[in-house]
């Protein structure tokens, strides 16, 4: 998963970042806590894992791609930072100590598909969290799974890139299946990419439920950059856990 499709994936990225890190900051105020070293876990090409560093925390940014992690690398050169980046799957990650709070933004939770994979990972969270620190990630809600992507296609075009992303979602097993196809135009021609993903729907009850038995405790679960409790037509739900 984002082999090739790593260079693809950062020039198509539409996303507010700076928002993200104000919101993590405000979940860190709201729980009381003034982190200093800072797990970004799933951490892709690192521009979330960049700004936080450049906030003042010092970060270390785990992902199972090389070719996301160079890239990540090269902005740390850039902007003349010290981040440690690590090539790990984050259900089995190591760490060579605790950190304070750990950070898994953009559904990396949602790619945990096995059965077990999501308590896995909890387990090390728990593991790796100093007392009181925390963890905060946000998923794509069952509704965004399974009604917005799920069985719909979306043909797009955008600098320079055109692709076509076929979903495929499974009412069983609550995972939808990405099919995604580039075009990447390259002076007279263009070149194609291919890319497959899945992503498992998690319920409120199954990520309270897994928490639980990882010990940790769940102390906020809310609709997109705010404290409200989602609705059944939330897209995008965060969570807040606490060891």
């Amino acid at each position: 998963m984002y082999g090739d499709f790593a260079a693809i994936y950062e020039k198509l990225q539409d996303i507010d970042y700076e928002a993200y890190a104000d919101y993590i900051e405000k979940i860190f105020e709201k729980e009381g806590i003034s982190p200093e070293l800072v797990l970004d876990l799933a951490c892709g090409t690192g521009t979330l894992t960049t700004i936080m560093a450049k906030r003042g925390y010092d970060m270390i940014g785990i992902d199972m791609s090389f070719e996301m992690l160079d890239i990540a690398r090269e902005k740390m050169y850039d902007e003349e930072l010290d981040i440690l980046y690590l090539n790990q799957d984050m259900t089995e990650f190591e760490l060579y100590g605790t950190v304070d709070a750990i950070i898994c933004s953009l559904d990396g939770v949602n790619y945990l598909t096995e059965d077990g994979d999501l308590l896995k990972t909890l387990k090390l969270v728990k593991n790796y969290l100093n007392p009181g620190g925390i963890m905060v990630f946000d998923i794509n809600s069952e509704y965004k799974l399974s009604k917005v992507l799920g069985n719909n296609t979306f043909v797009t075009e955008e600098k320079d890139i055109f692709y076509v992303w076929q979903n495929e979602y499974d009412e069983k097993s609550k995972i939808c299946y990405f099919n995604l196809d580039f075009f990447e135009k390259q002076g007279d021609k263009y070149v194609r990419y291919t890319e497959e993903q899945a992503e498992r729907a998690y319920s409120e009850n199954e990520i309270r439920t897994a928490a639980e038995d990882a010990v940790l405790k769940v102390m906020g679960f809310y609709s997109e950059f705010s404290f409200d409790v989602p609705s059944d037509t939330t897209q995008r739900c965060f969570v807040v856990l606490k060891k």
